[in-house]
């Protein structure tokens, strides 16, 4: 197969469906290798299919390639958070300061199949059951194995675009043949998916708009919506230590530990000990790669390049803006590919270690701090600054879920305005008693302007 024009991605998930979906509208040759069966015609593995929180950087590019339209009949708003606490007592939180400020929960192999029909109808061949053993990066070659036949192969393309995930095949080739330095932080916590089934009508048996959360200090338990009236559920908890996922290896403790902290949630989950001995441990981990790309013939790309833990929900967005600021790199050097990928890291790569920060410290926020009343005031506060100096003043939460501004200004821009809540709120015991002259010098000093696209 000639190289000339032929682009190759490695992986067909939710990155590499929509990237193919842009090259091909470039006019490129695309064809996707994909490990696993075809999703649309083979079940995924149960307990592995977490579900997805779609924010405004993953709405954006779908809108681009004309997705959205079809996209949104798979979305349940989310507006905010449902907290559970110990004594079932519920307390919705806002996102945003505006009906407008919303999540959406969405399937991951819905979305993906609706990604991998949209690819095929622009011209991208998808080829299943295909497994990289390794790259030659002189001459830009995939070894192959076609896994339902055992033949080996090779094929030949440039460039190649590794869209693999988090335990890249791509990405190990680079370390073991180049020497690039990757180092992954797996998080000791991990996680088992379960399920809330629907109600004899169909109907949800919570909130249906809403993330709910059992925040439980050092662990948690999330619910997020599915359309048809299930909920799937994820435990996150230490893999080891009391409480561990290790200690909850017999159904009396397993029962029992459910029983003591999420007694309403263990009352709606008929299948727990199945669902719980069945499903996998999941991991968790941040990966961080010396290097994304080698010269003009191989790019990682999304969590391939630099997977991020799940706490923030931006992990698909992330992904899918990668895939914009691709095609945008493109726009800017047409196909000489050395000036594309170094302009793609170039502009990402602060953004990819800016979300990896702040998503860990969303796990903390999501488990913990939510559990705070002083938390709820600062949000509180947060938004009434918004309102009053919306130029200048966005909650870092709404400047990563619902605006275009990048990850690294968003966290930069996060920590002088929590400095800045800090201080108002020393001697403040309510919003009342906030100093809103000092906030508005505060602000103006130490916060310049910030520009927000017309593209929401």
């Amino acid at each position: 197969m000639s190289a000339e024009k032929h682009i190759a991605l490695v992986g067909a998930g939710l990155a590499g469906s929509l990237l193919a979906i842009f090259l091909a509208r470039r006019g490129f040759r695309v064809s996707v290798y994909e490990r696993r069966p075809d999703m649309r015609r083979h079940a995924i593995p149960a307990g592995r299919s977490i579900n997805l929180a779609l924010a405004h950087r993953g709405i954006r590019p779908l809108k681009l390639v004309g997705l959205l339209e079809e996209v949104q009949k798979l979305l349940i708003p989310m507006p905010g958070r449902m907290l559970h606490d110990e004594h079932d007592q519920l307390t919705f939180t806002p996102y945003g300061r505006t009906p407008t400020e919303v999540i959406h929960s969405v399937s991951r192999p819905g979305l993906n199949a609706l990604l991998m029909d949209a690819a095929e109808a622009a011209g991208v061949e998808i080829l299943f059951r295909q497994r990289c053993d390794h790259v030659d990066f002189e001459t830009v070659t995939l070894h192959l194995t076609d896994e339902s036949s055992r033949r080996e192969y090779t094929i030949r393309a440039k460039p190649v675009i590794a869209t693999d995930g988090g335990g890249s095949a791509v990405r190990q080739a680079m370390v073991n043949r180049l020497g690039i330095k990757v180092t992954e932080d797996i998080l000791p916590h991990g996680y088992k998916e379960l399920s809330i089934p629907a109600g004899k009508n169909g109907e949800h048996r919570m909130e249906r708009e809403a993330l709910h959360i059992w925040p439980r200090g050092g662990y948690m338990l999330i619910a997020l919506p599915n359309l048809d009236g299930s909920f799937t559920v994820t435990l996150f908890l230490a893999r080891e230590g009391e409480p561990g996922l290790g200690a909850l290896q017999k159904p009396q403790a397993l029962l029992a530990f459910f029983g003591k902290h999420f007694p309403n949630a263990c009352k709606l989950i008929p299948g727990l000990q199945d669902e719980f001995y069945q499903h996998p441990t999941g991991v968790m981990s941040t990966v961080h790669s010396s290097s994304w790309h080698v010269q003009d013939k191989v790019l990682l790309l999304g969590d391939a390049a630099h997977a991020i833990v799940p706490f923030h929900g931006q992990g698909m967005n992330c992904a899918f803006e990668d895939c914009l600021i691709l095609d945008q790199c493109i726009e800017s050097q047409g196909d000489d590919w050395e000036k594309v990928f170094a302009e793609f890291e170039r502009r990402r790569r602060p953004d990819a270690e800016a979300i990896a920060e702040m998503a860990l410290e969303n796990y903390v926020e999501m488990r913990d701090t939510v559990r705070d009343p002083k938390f709820h005031l600062q949000k509180q506060l947060g938004f009434l600054l918004e309102e009053l100096h919306p130029e200048r003043f966005i909650p870092r939460y709404s400047m990563v879920m619902f605006h275009p501004i990048p990850y690294a200004a968003a966290q930069q821009r996060g920590a002088v305005q929590t400095e800045i809540l800090e201080t108002l709120l020393r001697r403040a015991e309510s919003i009342a008693d906030v100093d809103l002259a000092l906030a508005a010098r505060l602000i103006r000093e130490r916060l310049a302007p910030i520009r927000l696209s017309a593209e929401r």
